[in-house]
């Protein structure tokens, strides 16, 4: 991508733009924000390092690049971590800034910055980036500041203090001093006091002289004054007032013009002074303000059991011969019914934690993102936007429409979200709106992680295997982000596999993913004893990305580490239990918290429990009779579980049952006969309460399981809550 760079002066803006030439992308302008009055070293804000601003203007000449330069006029006034556009904010002047290097300059796509730890600031640049269609680009994002300090000096730049304001350093000794120099005392005083090496806490601001991309000239800062600021006896403020400075060339074909001309060798590369006021933008009318239809409020809807903090709320088209108008028409329609369906409760999408996106076809992919961002976004999501899984299933096959949406949402709005949208060398950025995670309650329902590489946002090369294990890795930095871990928090995996697979290299992802979990178990210090997670394997005809492996981990994640938690490891002893195998059954219980099951119904249970001349014949799956035995047996199992591990089904946050297409025709079938089971179920027990009557999500698929053999008749998928 071509870039332009955001540029303080500090190292940490151009090793990021190191980086970014690191990846294969183009720098090719800079910007950067300065004080109105040239006299004034240090502004008073929250986004912009501004000591030393007087010698960005060599920095055009030293790389033979234009500069786009804008007088700060703004201040902080939106100080919440989640900006809104503000007139009169300091953020408005990046857009404005930005905004006129995108006209100036057309081809570039992405901006470059070098946030390593301030949420505050790369939530604003994203922001700008978001309105400007541009990419944020922080590679330094997360990075171990130790690792980046070692570096950036060995890597050649070369900066000094311009700002010194933390306990340890002191004006007198440290500043205009060489970062090089700086090293070893710097981690000293990391050990010693805790300090951020790369003066992320505000412990000291660098300027950058040379360093590697500076092809032209490096620069000399021939006389300057020290301003001391405060002459604290512990941690006293002192910054660098550059007076005289000059570029100093590098060979003889660089450019001999003085650093205050305009114009470098070329005739082409010019800092430019950006002016212009905020202009509020045009609020467009979205697609999902409009009305559904008649024929949209008849869709089909399945709501969970509403007494709780959670419920669940999917829908989907029936019959679509009559009604499918293509992947766009038909999720546009199963979203409005969705957003009628939270606004008639009291609700709206920012309710809402977690959307499952069921597409009949990946090659609609971008399409279905487009409608996707019609209904979802961040202006309506004022704590951050659902986290999301998205698959292929054939939905068309047994008469569904060509999206089918599935949503958890929370009655409190309460809940935390991670969305980066930067990419960075961290883990994959989301560029769009949904989230890496959200958290309600104690329970991380982590977005679908695809083996894509951070930094290139690349499916890492080396087949299934190496997908998964860098999927896993992307697990574990957006769990690390809630002080949590993916081997000893997770409560369920589900594991996608794309139909493309063999099935030996289903078989090598699940002996890695076991693997994994058990070396990264005997690695991290557990202060509780915690089961292993169940998981749950699908097999879907394509993943986005046309990626082989998609991961959806659900972490438990306690308020208090110290916490005494029962965790309760549950197989029924009832006769009914005995149908089944040992292995058809996971079970996942936090006492008083949370009960989470898998069912498999196999195979065996078919030989078991359906006549003889059906299972001989292979029709049993034609016989309402065994469909009806089958349904049976999984409600009332199911409700055997619950009752074990003190639940009803008043605590149901979502039921699942994945079946498989090939053995079962329309889901109309399907479905009617869960309801009547449920129904007999109600009648013989007494064991729903009057508007607890459970509901359920049926999902077609090529294959579900509990290992990656994938040959599972149905799979029950149970999570109720008591949090």
């Amino acid at each position: 991508m071509k870039v332009v760079a955001l540029v303080s002066g500090g190292k940490d803006s151009c090793f990021a733009m190191m980086r970014c030439i690191d990846y294969g992308h183009e720098i090719v302008a800079l910007a950067n924000l300065m004080p109105m009055d040239d006299s004034v070293d240090e502004l008073d804000s929250y986004m912009y390092q501004t000591v030393g601003h007087q010698i960005i203007v060599s920095y055009a000449e030293c790389m033979g690049l234009p500069l786009f330069r804008r007088r700060i006029r703004g201040t902080s006034r939106d100080q919440r971590l989640n900006y809104a556009i503000t007139p009169g904010d300091e953020v408005e002047d990046l857009f404005i800034l930005l905004n006129e290097v995108k006209q100036q300059i057309p081809s570039i796509t992405a901006v470059s910055s070098g946030a390593i730890a301030s949420d505050y600031q790369r939530l604003r640049v994203e922001s700008v980036c978001s309105r400007l269609g541009l990419v944020s680009l922080a590679y330094l994002w997360k990075q171990d500041q130790t690792f980046l300090l070692t570096e950036m000096i060995r890597r050649g730049i070369l900066a000094i203090t311009v700002k010194v304001a933390a306990i340890g350093l002191s004006p007198a000794k440290h500043l205009g001093r060489e970062l090089a120099d700086l090293e070893v005392p710097l981690l000293e005083l990391k050990e010693r006091y805790g300090i951020n090496v790369c003066g992320e806490g505000g412990e000291y601001e660098t300027l950058t002289l040379d360093c590697p991309l500076f092809s032209n000239a490096r620069i000399v800062l021939d006389k300057y004054d020290v301003v001391l600021h405060s002459a604290d006896s512990i941690a006293p403020v002192g910054i660098i007032h550059p007076l005289a400075f000059h570029p100093e060339y590098k060979n003889e074909n660089s450019s001999r013009s003085s650093s205050n001309d305009n114009v470098v060798s070329n005739g082409l590369h010019k800092v430019h002074e950006v002016e212009g006021d905020f202009v509020l933008p045009d609020i467009v009318k979205c697609q999902s303000s409009d009305l559904p239809s008649d024929a949209e409020k008849k869709l089909e809807l399945c709501i969970s059991n509403m007494g709780g903090e959670l419920f669940s709320l999917g829908c989907w088209i029936q019959n679509p011969s009559r009604t499918s108008k293509g992947l766009q028409d038909d999720l546009a329609s199963v979203l409005r019914r969705i957003e009628l369906q939270l606004s008639e409760n009291g609700f709206d999408w920012s309710n809402v934690l977690y959307v499952h996106l069921y597409i009949s076809n990946m090659e609609g992919f971008a399409l279905a993102n487009e409608v996707y961002v019609k209904f979802i976004t961040e202006k309506k999501c004022h704590l951050g936007v659902p986290s999301r899984s998205t698959i292929e299933l054939p939905l068309l096959e047994v008469g569904l429409g060509s999206g089918y949406v599935e949503v958890l949402v929370a009655k409190e709005q309460s809940k935390r979200v991670l969305h980066v949208q930067s990419i960075s060398s961290w883990a994959p950025s989301c560029i769009g709106p949904y989230s890496q995670a959200t958290l309600f309650k104690e329970v991380l329902y982590m977005a679908g992680q695809l083996g894509l590489d951070p930094p290139t946002m690349m499916l890492s090369p080396g087949g299934a295997t190496a997908e998964l294990e860098q999927a896993l890795i992307n697990c574990e930095a957006v769990a690390n982000c809630f002080n949590s871990f993916i081997s000893s928090s997770t409560i369920l995996f589900v594991i996608y596999c794309s139909s493309c697979l063999t099935s030996t290299e289903r078989v090598e992802i699940q002996h890695k993913m076991a693997h994994y979990i058990q070396q990264e178990a005997s690695n991290v210090h557990q202060t509780r004893r915690m089961p292993n997670p169940i998981f749950l394997y699908i097999l879907a005809p394509d993943l986005p990305k046309g990626a082989s492996v998609e991961i959806k981990p659900v972490l438990y994640v306690p308020e208090n580490a110290e916490d005494e938690v029962q965790i309760r490891e549950s197989r029924p002893a009832s006769k009914i239990s005995k149908q089944l195998n040992d292995s058809a059954l996971q079970v996942y219980a936090i006492s008083g918290k949370i009960c989470t099951v898998l069912v498999s119904v196999t195979n065996d249970f078919v030989k078991k429990s359906c006549s003889e001349t059906d299972v001989k014949s292979g029709n049993w799956h034609r016989s309402e009779r065994n469909l009806q035995t089958m349904a049976t047996f999984c409600v009332v199992f199911l409700n055997k579980i619950l009752s074990e591990n003190d639940f009803s089904w008043g605590d149901l946050i979502n039921l699942r049952f994945y079946y498989t297409t090939n053995l079962f025709g329309s889901a109309d079938t399907l479905d009617k006969i869960f309801t009547e089971a449920f129904a007999e179920l109600s009648l013989v027990n007494n064991c729903i309460k009057i508007g607890e009557t459970p509901r359920y999500n049926l999902v077609p698929v090529l294959g579900s399981g509990r290992s990656a053999s994938m040959d599972d008749i149905i799979t029950c998928e149970l999570f109720a809550s008591k949090l």
